[in-house]
């Protein structure tokens, strides 16, 4: 980003309050449809399976609006063992993601 886009960037920023408000971003790593039956008999070290595998990509939800997509990686060095997700995908704030 060169200077000038950079200052209108900072500028537009402080004038805006709300670039400062935290928003919860939810990963949804797949789904599961039991039956109320099955649902109610897990019990401890049950295994609940999803419709995703391991490696499929996972969706980022802000609210109950799909943001964008990435992949689920563990993190390295000091953050060792810390999950984390790589963006792969980022929505359009018009017509989202397909």
């Amino acid at each position: 980003m060169d200077d000038a886009a950079d200052l209108n960037k900072k500028s537009a920023d402080a004038s805006n309050p709300f670039v400062s408000v935290p928003v919860e971003v939810v990963v949804s790593v797949g789904k599961a449809r039991p039956l109320i039956r099955d649902l109610v008999s897990l019990g401890e070290n049950a295994i609940l399976t999803l419709d995703k595998r391991v490696e499929d990509p996972v969706d980022l939800y802000v609210g109950d609006r799909l943001v964008a997509r990435g992949q689920l990686e563990e993190l390295e060095g000091d953050q060792a063992g810390q999950l984390a997700v790589r963006l792969t995908e980022i929505a359009d704030l018009q017509s989202g993601l397909g």
